[in-house]
């Protein structure tokens, strides 16, 4: 619903909760900013909210030009009909039916797949399927080799020529600070400890696979985050899926940000607690829904909820945005509820020594109830973690599916994830850790204005590593991979399911390995394929994340 337009004395004399600035624009209307002159579309975040922000917050997503919305749909809807067309002529004989399909004996069945996901792999996905799926064969640092591969029918299978393709710029792995690489001490401390203990456990943490090495990290990890415990595991993803349903239950409510990661969905659904969807980042639908649940508590029984568990990510890796932490934790606190945070994207590759969002905001960990992150992305290893109270972690290490059921982690991956922590710290008596926490932070900034500059949409966070450029036309999705690759850059291209359909997008992944040649070279080729493409929608129309009063949310602490 759209909020009555207001003046603009009106607006200047009402400070904005997110630190947005309305003053000297004359309309305002559901968070667009519109007709700002091309001098004027820089929107500075002044935090107010009692001073809950110590640093400017600059997010600000760019409206969508009707054109290029309109025309999206319009292709969407040509390769919808065409794909109809494609079936009929399939079902018929008349074109080769390449997809699986039941056999002749299970024709009286109800169909294995009837929903739209089927219907749009077949005909709308197959048509860029080798945008996706490359094999590398090579370490995944700044530069990687992958082998080339073709398709004589039309995407349904590949065939490998043999040949190599060299030094490709990579742009897509999260290899945020550079540990990804095959020289260096972490790599010698790795190979080390594979000569001592074996590449594999064999067994799980309550069995015979507790080692010492898994100890000596989970106090490190424990000491990195500013946390009393913490506990590893061997899976990012089972880190978050198999942890959520040994903390709620039935009786329980989670609030979800409605763009967590699918291993926060998944967790949240096999906990049997009632679910509730609130904004992306967006404080007045949490807190009405805080208030809800207060309010009316269980449905039918208007009992109270056992437990309230808000669920956010650090940075969420298909927006490049921030979570409002500390707006999050002045809500939790007011409202007794506990919070979860996924630092998957945000650990290593935010705060001034890497340790996150927390560290971003200037905040405490104690106002976090669950610090949960992944070793697979800063750390150049594989795994997760979850930090907090002792009473926390001792209670997972036997309630924890990940925790009794999962083998450990291997200990060259732990060694790996222990040199690197270590260096991050400044632990091993060098300052490599933190110049490559500085490098990134550098690189990220850099290569953002620079985009902008040169007029795409860019999504997210000024110090946020992802990078989305939106490309939003399903054609657009293939030839933006394709031509990237044929100049040597290899970038990631993400559509539906990943994305809303209409949505589509790059998306970039800064690394403190990239050098300012690495990233002049790839921003040259990306803006010949932009011109190419006649990708540069943007007309500096600056959207903030959320814009509301002040005065509509408060954050005062309430008494026991």
């Amino acid at each position: 619903m759209e909020r009555p337009e207001r003046s603009a004395t009106a607006l200047s004399a009402q400070p904005r909760a997110n630190g947005c600035s309305g003053a000297g624009h004359s309309t305002l209307r559901n968070g667009y900013v519109r007709g700002l002159p091309a001098s004027d579309t820089q929107i500075n975040h002044v935090v107010h909210n009692g001073g809950l922000y110590k640093r400017p917050f600059n997010e600000a997503f760019e409206e969508t030009p009707m054109l290029v919305a309109v025309l999206t749909y319009v292709g969407y809807g040509v390769l919808t009909l065409f794909g109809y067309l494609r079936d009929f002529m399939r079902q018929w004989k008349i074109e080769k039916c390449q997809n699986a399909t039941e056999r002749e004996e299970q024709k009286d069945f109800v169909p294995l797949y009837q929903d739209f996901e089927n219907f749009y792999n077949r005909n709308l996905y197959m048509r860029i399927r080798d945008s996706w799926n490359r094999p590398i064969c090579s370490v995944p640092g700044a530069k990687v080799d992958m082998m080339e591969r073709v398709s004589h029918d039309y995407n349904w299978t590949f065939t490998y020529t043999g040949r190599v393709i060299k030094d490709i710029i990579n742009m897509g792995s999260y290899n945020y600070l550079g540990f990804a690489q095959k020289a260096g001490t972490c790599q010698e401390a790795a190979a080390k400890v594979l000569s001592q203990y074996g590449a594999g456990v064999c067994s799980t943490r309550q069995e015979m696979g507790n080692l010492d090495k898994h100890e000596e990290l989970e106090k490190l990890v424990a000491r990195f985050l500013g946390v009393e415990s913490a506990m590893a595991y061997g899976m990012g993803f089972a880190t978050n899926s198999m942890n959520i349903p040994a903390l709620v239950g039935k009786g329980c409510l989670i609030l979800s940000d409605e763009l967590n990661h699918a291993s926060l969905v998944l967790g949240a659904r096999l906990s049997g607690a009632t679910i509730r969807i609130f904004k992306h980042n967006n404080m007045q639908s949490l807190e009405k829904l805080l208030k809800d649940a207060i309010v009316y508590g269980q449905p039918r029984t208007r009992r109270p909820w056992k437990k309230i568990l808000i669920l956010v990510e650090g940075i969420y890796s298909m927006e490049g945005s921030i979570v409002r932490l500390p707006e999050v934790i002045a809500l939790k606190k007011k409202y007794k509820s506990y919070l979860y945070l996924d630092e998957a994207h945000s650990i290593g590759a935010l705060g001034p020594s890497g340790r996150g969002v927390v560290e971003y905001f200037g905040l405490s960990p104690e106002d976090v109830d669950v610090m949960m992150g992944t070793f697979t992305k800063s750390f150049g290893a594989a795994g997760g973690y979850i930090g907090g109270k002792k009473e926390l972690i001792d209670y997972l290490r036997t309630y924890s599916h990940s925790a009794v059921y999962a083998t450990s982690l291997s200990p060259p991956v732990v060694e790996q994830i222990i040199t690197s922590m270590k260096c991050i710290m400044g632990e091993d008596g060098t300052t490599v850790g933190k110049a490559r926490v500085q490098q990134l932070a550098e690189n990220t900034r850099y290569f953002r204005r620079r985009l902008k500059e040169m007029g795409f949409i860019i999504y997210g966070n000024e110090d946020s590593p992802v990078v989305p450029l939106m490309l939003y036309m399903p054609a657009k999705i293939g030839a933006f991979g394709r031509e990237m690759l044929k100049r040597n850059i290899g970038v990631v291209v993400v559509g539906f399911p990943a994305t809303p359909i209409i949505e589509s997008r790059a998306r970039f992944c800064l690394s403190a390995a990239h050098t300012k040649e690495m990233l002049d070279t790839a921003l040259k080729e990306i803006n010949e394929v932009g011109d190419l493409l006649q990708l540069k929608y943007s007309r500096h129309r600056l959207v903030p994340l959320l814009d509301r009063p002040f005065d509509e949310t408060t954050y005062e602490e309430t008494e026991d």
